[in-house]
């Protein structure tokens, strides 16, 4: 009983194979008494003319100019950070850097000091999480950040920082102990 069906269905799929493959094989050019054909169409599109051509453009005609600063001051020249004149503060770049000096101030945290009075001792830990032991006079900050004081809650320092004409001004800050 399954034979049958499956030759009827064999049948009846090869029918609508055959009658869509049918309709495909029509001739769309040669339709009587319906639109023109595809070809006269495509050959009355070629035989119109084409259309004009817009005009070129007139090209704008640009003044010259001939730059002659041969006598100038360079703009890109060291004429405003020359150090030479000026008073102020300027940084020792004969000073040996301390270890501190190569991380920014505020990734330097106060954990604590050691001592009492004049000898007061501030503990200041780097973001390597190497604990080093501060004192008045020594050097902290990416700045010049000279330590002015040494307090049991603060580390008070000048920093100077460039003035944007060549000179220096001196910045205080401080940095406070951690309450973690």
């Amino acid at each position: 009983m399954g034979k049958p069906l499956n030759t009827a269905a064999r049948t009846l799929a090869f029918a609508a194979l055959t009658v869509s493959l049918a309709a495909c094989g029509r001739d769309i050019t040669s339709s009587p008494g319906e639109a023109p054909n595809l070809e006269e169409w495509v050959a009355d599109v070629q035989a119109r003319p084409a259309p004009p051509l817009d005009p070129l453009p007139v090209m704008q005609q640009f003044e010259t100019f001939e730059y002659a600063a041969q006598g100038l001051r360079d703009p890109f020249s060291d004429a405003f950070t020359s150090d030479s004149g000026g008073s102020g503060p300027r940084p020792d770049s004969n000073r040996r850097k301390q270890p501190l000096e190569e991380f920014p101030l505020d990734s330097v945290d106060m954990v604590g000091t050691i001592g009492r009075g004049s000898g007061l001792v501030a503990l200041l830990m780097a973001p390597d999480k190497v604990t080093h032991r501060i004192r008045a006079g020594d050097y902290v900050g990416q700045n010049d950040g000279r330590v002015t004081s040494v307090a049991e809650d603060r580390v008070e320092l000048v920093e100077l920082v460039p003035d944007g004409a060549g000179g220096w001004l001196e910045r205080p800050a401080s940095i406070a102990l951690n309450d973690n």
